[in-house]
């Protein structure tokens, strides 16, 4: 005789228990690194792991979230992401500048740093489709037009932040790397805003 299974229980899936977030992960590494972020789904996720997608959001919210674990981000991105949600879109620029470079000056900093080394050496494709597909392609959002998909400005933005984290916090240079927050961001914002939205040659199609 077969034994009983307790009310609610669904057969073929896993409980929530100190493995199950572990296994979630795993999974969600294998199908990122197999279909690619936009190919990846929660559902997807939690039948590989085999959850209940409801308890993939239960430990990690979003997509993008389970993305960020998965990739080791060292801090929500949701929260540096609503800053730029919230900006009046001619104050862009220096909102990104300030949410980012706090990031980078705070306990976070370090392990930030150590991602973008790793970028830098061609070891890092889940990281960087990361930042394609979650962090960049949230702002894109923000300042697409009809004629102009954002995509050509947002990589030059990127350009510019990551030319200011090298500076800052890998070679250090001075005074670059000792500047304060409002310095930097009032040096930095006015040309990541004309970037987002000022005028500049090959934006994107017209």
């Amino acid at each position: 005789m077969s034994a009983k299974r307790s009310p609610g229980t669904r057969s073929g899936r896993r409980p929530g228990n100190v493995d199950t977030r572990a296994a979630i992960l795993d999974a969600a590494r294998a199908r990122f690194a197999e279909a690619g972020f936009d190919k990846t789904s929660i559902r997807a996720v939690a039948a590989a792991a085999q959850v209940d997608p409801a308890l993939v959001h239960h430990y990690f919210g979003t997509k993008q979230q389970l993305f960020a674990a998965v990739v080791e981000f060292p801090v929500d991105p949701e929260a540096t992401l609503t800053i730029v949600d919230s900006a009046p879109l001619d104050e862009l620029g220096a909102a990104i500048v300030r949410a980012v470079v706090g990031i980078w000056d705070s306990p976070a900093g370090p392990g930030i740093v150590a991602m973008v080394r790793s970028m830098l050496t061609g070891d890092a494709d889940m990281t960087r489709t990361f930042l394609l597909k979650v962090v960049l392609e949230r702002v894109r959002v923000r300042i697409a037009r009809p004629d102009d998909d954002g995509q050509a400005r947002v990589s030059l933005a990127a350009a510019q932040m990551m030319g200011v984290l090298v500076a800052r916090k890998v070679i250090c240079v001075e005074p670059l790397a000792s500047m304060p927050l409002d310095a930097v961001v009032a040096a930095v914002g006015p040309s990541m805003q004309r970037y987002l939205t000022g005028r500049i040659e090959a934006a994107g199609p017209n």
